[in-house]
């Protein structure tokens, strides 16, 4: 899997995911589920073959979620898991020794006017982080009352893949809880880790 520069990794992302100013929620029922969510942000994202910069791993996730709500069997080392009850699915695809994480979860606001929605990419080798050209954290914010939702910033913190010394950055959506973990990998091992708590509007370090 080749790698570009954080610039070019940053520049596919937003391309792919940002291209849909606002994006309407479908859903049956009272209110919206995390698998609402995830095909309303993957199903508003369209793949140029001819484009030089393509988010291979958004186009992969739609093509597997396509799959998976019409009952099909997913391709060989696919995997899609949807966590309703605690908001959170993940789509998993594993080639040889190379593993791609898509995970989406929300979080409900504290006014109970809208819904915080992420979208995260995390790319493994050998069981291990291994930044690539896919990696990036998407935040957006749901209107319960228009059933839209909008691309917003990170509230709280800002989102970085590395840092000055040279180590990478990943991000762990919560499948159980509310809080983001933050991980400092440098040469393949964990060098710092914290936890970025959710207080019903924001993350705080």
């Amino acid at each position: 899997m080749k790698r570009l520069s954080l610039a070019m990794i940053l520049a596919c992302f937003t391309l792919g995911l940002a291209a849909q100013d606002v994006i309407r929620v479908n859903y049956q029922g009272a209110k919206p589920t995390i698998a609402d969510f995830a095909w309303a942000i993957l199903s508003n994202y369209e793949w140029n073959e001819e484009e030089d910069c393509l988010d291979e791993s958004t186009n992969a996730a739609k093509q597997a979620w396509t799959k998976y709500r019409k009952g099909l069997p997913l391709n060989e080392g696919d995997k899609i898991t949807v966590d309703q009850k605690n908001g959170y699915a993940v789509y998993e695809s594993k080639f040889e020794n190379d593993l791609l994480r898509v995970e989406m979860c929300y979080w409900n606001e504290s006014d109970q006017k809208h819904k915080l929605v992420a979208y995260n990419v995390r790319c493994y080798r050998d069981g291990k982080y291994s930044p690539g050209q896919f990696d990036g954290l998407t935040f957006y914010r749901y209107n319960n009352a228009t059933k839209k939702m909008t691309e917003c910033e990170a509230p709280g913190f800002d989102v970085f893949f590395s840092t000055d010394d040279g180590a990478w950055i990943s991000y762990d959506l919560p499948r159980i809880g509310k809080d983001i973990i933050y991980t400092e990998w440098k040469d393949n091992v964990k060098k710092k880790q914290k936890t970025l708590k959710w207080n019903g509007r924001r993350f705080s370090k």
